[in-house]
């Protein structure tokens, strides 16, 4: 999967040790627009992955994820974890959202206004 969208925060590098040696987790968020309303998600990139994707705040980028629950004390966590990052021209979320286009007429004569009616006028009382 994919979104684009422009990284507001790049959260602080997390590492440790396990099992299988040393690992290292660096999070950040992206703002999106879904459905005309501003959302973030929050994404994960493990290893080697971070050294190959530089993550710069405002910067917008197209950011290549899988999900991934695992079930811990019988509840479930989801990540969204990154697997590349591409830098993205800066126009690609920052353009205005154009106006709805208005449903075409079928040739209904309830598309056409009532003698009377004016669209500056609006004498509902709410």
């Amino acid at each position: 999967m994919d979104i684009t969208g422009r990284i507001t925060r790049v959260l602080p590098l997390v590492t440790g040790q396990g099992r299988n040696g040393e690992w290292r987790k660096q999070e950040f968020v992206i703002e999106i627009e879904a459905g005309g309303f501003q959302k973030k998600v929050c994404f994960s990139l493990w290893g080697d992955k971070i050294d190959q994707s530089p993550l710069v705040e405002n910067e917008v980028v197209k950011v290549y994820f899988d999900l991934e629950s695992r079930e811990y004390n019988q509840r479930w966590y989801t990540e969204a974890r990154a697997w590349k990052v591409e830098k993205q021209a800066a126009t690609a979320t920052s353009a205005p959202a154009a106006a709805p286009a208005a449903p075409p007429s079928n040739g209904s004569p309830f598309d056409e206004p009532l003698a009377g009616d004016s669209a500056e006028v609006n004498d509902l009382p709410f």
